[in-house]
């Protein structure tokens, strides 16, 4: 065996032109599949972060019906007081999860006194909503602490478009009128402490409240929350959380025998989770194109080889040399190809992905721009790749390899 892989070796040495161009071909679909695995992943990374972080969390829990019907931001479907000290006690107990904001979303009308629009609101407790998605401080202009912008009784934060088309400004005095889950009517004065940039997608229209102000205007006695958001320790393991939260959350019923909560990955809440989808089909594109790469170039290398060698296949054969030996002489060939090309791709690959990070790689995505993307790649996806790659070699060399293997030595020698 040690013999014949020698003897291969030198084979694609003493046809070194030929090796060279094949090998480069595999380093270029291997470096070229790398880099968008990284490029892709790294993208998608940094958009699942802006949508999660700045406005939706990882998670969402909300009373059972509630999101079939949540553009209407319904209030019947509150959690009750009762309700939620139940899912405050399974929260609190679960390690995975490091923070989550209960939020009360209702819609509203705006009044600067001369004009009016329909807003949508969200109550929310600032400390806790700033640690759950802390990417909307960033998105808050006009406070004075960047980092942990206050939102006080009275106050209201708008959304850019809504502010550009009233002409609306920091200390701009308005009034909300808002209808209960009674009916009832009720308008409560506000000062604008802050502007929330718009993002593209979900999110983009709201605006924010003090929780205490949003139970001021509907008329609320104790506390009550349509939606809870979710922040994990670990966004690796959502599938996980998410699954192991529903199991427990289903389990609680009401007095009528029916479940209370339903709880949803930020999947299942954003349209940009599409894109996330996509960018993985195109992944799996991109893989299917290098296999077939290197699929066709080997198999072309090892064709043209056994043609050349024909003569050269039917002496060995005379001299005593097995079928098996001679399959196994075209098959290391290609493995050897396959191997080398590997290697030399995922390094090349690696030190191209270096670089990019060190000359700061900046995207747009929505309404921000000069964001950094920082393409990283798993030394476990390395390894599949390259291992999919001289496994793919080596499956090329099958068809060459058996075609070599049942040369009659006497039609061989006569080849020339």
């Amino acid at each position: 065996m040690t013999k014949i892989a020698k003897i291969a070796y030198r084979n694609l040495l003493r046809y070194s032109r030929r090796t060279l161009l094949t090998s480069f071909l595999i380093i270029i679909g291997i470096a070229a599949v790398l880099l968008f695995i990284a490029i892709g992943g790294s993208f998608k990374k940094l958009m699942v972060g802006q949508i999660t972080d700045s406005m939706l969390g990882h998670l969402q829990i909300h009373r059972k019906g509630y999101v079939a019907s949540i553009d209407n931001s319904p209030l019947n479907l509150n959690l009750s007081v009762k309700q939620m000290e139940t899912l405050k006690g399974v929260l609190d107990g679960n390690e995975s999860i490091q923070s989550y904001s209960a939020r009360l979303k209702f819609g509203g009308m705006l009044s600067n006194f001369s004009e009016t629009s329909n807003i949508r609101l969200n109550g929310i407790d600032p400390e806790n909503e700033i640690k759950t998605v802390p990417l909307l401080s960033q998105r808050v202009t006009g406070n004075s602490s960047k980092s942990s912008p206050t939102l006080n009784q009275g106050e209201l934060w708008i959304p850019e478009t809504l502010a550009k088309g009233m002409k609306l400004e920091i200390g701009t005095q308005v009034v909300i009128v808002a209808t209960n889950k009674e009916g009832s009517v009720n308008g409560v004065p506000f000062v604008v402490s802050g502007i929330v940039g718009a993002m593209t997608g979900p999110g983009g229209r709201d605006g924010y409240l003090n929780i205490k102000d949003a139970y001021q205007l509907l008329r609320i006695d104790g506390e009550e929350y349509n939606e809870v958001a979710l922040r994990l320790s670990s966004f690796g393991n959502l599938d996980k959380t998410f699954s192991s939260l529903g199991k427990e959350l289903s389990s609680i019923m009401n007095k009528s025998d029916k479940q209370v909560f339903e709880i949803h990955t930020w999947e299942k809440l954003s349209p940009f989770s599409n894109i996330a989808d996509i960018i993985d089909l195109l992944t799996l594109f991109v893989k299917v194109i290098l296999i077939a790469i290197v699929l066709v170039s080997i198999m072309n290398v090892m064709l043209m080889a056994v043609y050349e060698r024909i003569k050269e296949i039917g002496t060995i054969a005379a001299i005593g040399t097995s079928p098996g030996k001679i399959w196994l002489l075209f098959l290391f060939e290609g493995l050897f190809l396959g191997i080398f090309g590997a290697i030399v791709g995922s390094m090349v690959s690696i030190g191209i992905i270096e670089l990019l990070n060190w000359k700061s790689l900046t995207v747009s995505f929505g309404r921000q721009d000069s964001l950094i993307l920082e393409p990283t790649i798993a030394i476990s996806e390395v390894v599949v790749t390259a291992l999919i790659v001289i496994g793919i070699s080596a499956l090329a060399s099958l068809q060459p390899a058996v075609k070599a293997s049942k040369l009659e030595p006497v039609d061989a020698l006569r080849h020339f």
